[in-house]
């Protein structure tokens, strides 16, 4: 097992020292310019400084990319304000080719039920806000992925056979339903306005197929796609401006790693 690598200062500097194409996947959550409540940085600049921003980083990400690397880039807007994710995507064509377009589902209704983490919004305009753009980025839109690593098995058994299929697996599609567990308080998100689950991450390592991969968090927050590295085999890479959510970070890939030892699985 190969201990992540933590850094703690501005992205775009640490990346100007990665070695170049040196990444296999890259997996992260900027900042959504929505007035986020971050500990020390601002999540509220200009629009147009904020894309010109997030180029320059995606530039420096690019470099640090294996030529089969995949980057998912997970993003939202919100109901007052829906139009960044997509101008964000516009400007990164330059730079990448959108291979997929994933839709990370956090509350789904089916009939009269409902499951999964529901944040409720005030007023008659807008409809509650249950999803967010994971964007699937490579270099030249041909990254052979492994799609049954996440794969679901067939409802219909008869297609296994008929459609000569090697297992009861089929492809999970564009459409990710992973709810956030149930939390109390922010300090059981550790203070952080944008965490995800651990397994959006661990499912974008394991689709991308490669063994003992170099993984890449360039907004680390705290720590949990370092931890999905872990998990899936592979060595991470984690970048935060914040060294509270740096020095959280690194507890948690330390518990991690010891949890290993102790199961006897280093």
């Amino acid at each position: 097992m190969i201990a992540p690598a933590l850094h703690c200062g501005d992205c775009r500097d640490v990346l100007a020292r990665l070695a170049p194409a040196s990444v296999d996947v890259v997996v992260t959550s900027p900042p959504y310019n929505l007035d986020l409540g971050y500990a020390t940085y601002r999540d509220r600049r200009e629009e147009s400084e904020y894309l010109d921003w997030m180029v320059g980083v995606a530039t420096a990400v690019r470099r640090a990319m294996r030529p089969d690397a995949s980057f998912f880039l997970n993003i939202s807007g919100s109901s007052a304000r829906p139009w960044l994710p997509f101008e964000l995507i516009v400007r990164l064509r330059e730079l990448f080719v959108l291979q997929n377009h994933i839709t990370w589902i956090k509350s789904i209704a089916t009939g009269a039920d409902s499951v999964g983490h529901y944040k409720p919004v005030g007023g008659q305009r807008f409809l509650n806000h249950a999803h967010e753009h994971i964007f699937h980025l490579t270099l030249d839109g041909a990254v052979k992925l492994d799609r049954l690593a996440i794969g679901v098995p067939f409802k219909d058994k008869s297609n296994i056979a008929r459609r000569g299929h090697a297992r009861d697996l089929r492809c999970r599609g564009n459409t990710w339903f992973i709810p956030y567990a149930t939390v109390q308080s922010k300090a059981a998100k550790f203070h952080h306005p944008g965490t995800f689950p651990l397994d959006l991450p661990r499912w974008c390592i394991r689709l991308h197929g490669r063994a003992a991969p170099v993984v890449l968090d360039p907004f680390m927050g705290t720590g949990t796609t370092l931890i999905a590295a872990l998990l899936e085999g592979g060595s991470g890479i984690g970048i935060d401006i914040d060294p509270a959510y740096v020095a959280i970070a690194r507890d948690r890939v330390a518990a991690t790693i010891s949890s290993f030892a102790t199961e006897g699985l280093e």
